[in-house]
């Protein structure tokens, strides 16, 4: 079984259960404790669990989900609705730009006005959003319904054929280390496409997504021209992340 696989069991257990145990674990994945313990430790690095003796608990910090819902998540509302109107300045009529799946993209798209602007998205939610704004000219990837997002290899290929000038990145986590990442694999090769294809790169995160790290990676922060967050992180953790090739600019509360 794979590390990556052998975590999300890990953390499918801990949302259910609450904690769990090293020798249940090992148990349950056929694999020996020292070898729980190794994955436990690095999913506590990451920000995802806390170790106790002789296993795990959720954090008691983290009382969202870990793992993707079908309906987009209304937590930290208000820091997403800064963070989109934010995000506006950037985006101008005639531009062709790129909206990927998440809940803080959804928002540029509600902000979006009704202008001559292109979107490229895969996401059904925003699909939905921009399908009254006429103007707005919606550009749709085939491929096959996976919770609220369209993918596919044949998706994938046709999006790095295409010449979008700016894509809004969403993430489950935001680490000095571990870069921007996802808990969903399939989401993995579909986030690279838009990277590979765009020419400036936003990603979109709250504060409460900093030093957080899902459990795969789809980019570092230094292939970033700017993270937009909201004015809630704190100013200790901005100097942290300061220093990089990404440009960090908070989203004030007047900006809603």
């Amino acid at each position: 079984m794979l590390a990556v696989t052998r975590h999300q069991s890990i953390l499918e257990c801990i949302e259910k259960q609450g904690t769990v145990q090293v020798s249940e674990l090992s148990e349950m994945l056929s694999v020996t404790p020292k070898t729980i313990r190794e994955d436990l430790e690095k999913l506590e690095e990451k920000g995802l669990l806390s170790r106790i003796h002789g296993g795990a608990m959720k954090r008691s910090d983290r009382s969202e989900s870990l793992f993707p819902l079908e309906i987009p998540n209304t937590k930290h509302g208000r820091e997403k609705e800064a963070i989109a109107m934010y995000a506006l300045r950037y985006i101008r009529e005639g531009d062709v730009i790129a909206l990927d799946a998440g809940s803080t993209t959804l928002e540029i798209a509600k902000k979006l006005p009704n202008a001559p602007i292109t979107v490229v998205t895969n996401d059904l939610l925003i699909i939905r959003e921009l399908t009254g704004k006429e103007l707005v000219r919606l550009v749709v990837p085939g491929g096959y319904r996976h919770r609220n997002v369209l993918i596919g290899n044949d998706a994938l290929d046709w999006l790095t054929r295409l010449n979008v000038q700016k894509v809004f990145l969403s993430a489950s986590g935001v680490h000095d280390k571990f870069g921007l990442s996802v808990f969903t694999g399939e989401l993995l090769d579909l986030k690279k496409a838009y990277l590979s294809g765009a020419k400036e790169i936003y990603g979109v995160a709250d504060h409460s997504k900093f030093d957080r790290a899902a459990l795969q990676t789809f980019a570092s922060l230094d292939e970033l021209d700017v993270l937009i967050t909201d004015e809630w992180l704190a100013d200790e953790t901005l100097k942290r992340y300061e220093g990089g090739r990404v440009r960090i600019e908070r989203a004030k509360k007047q900006s809603i």
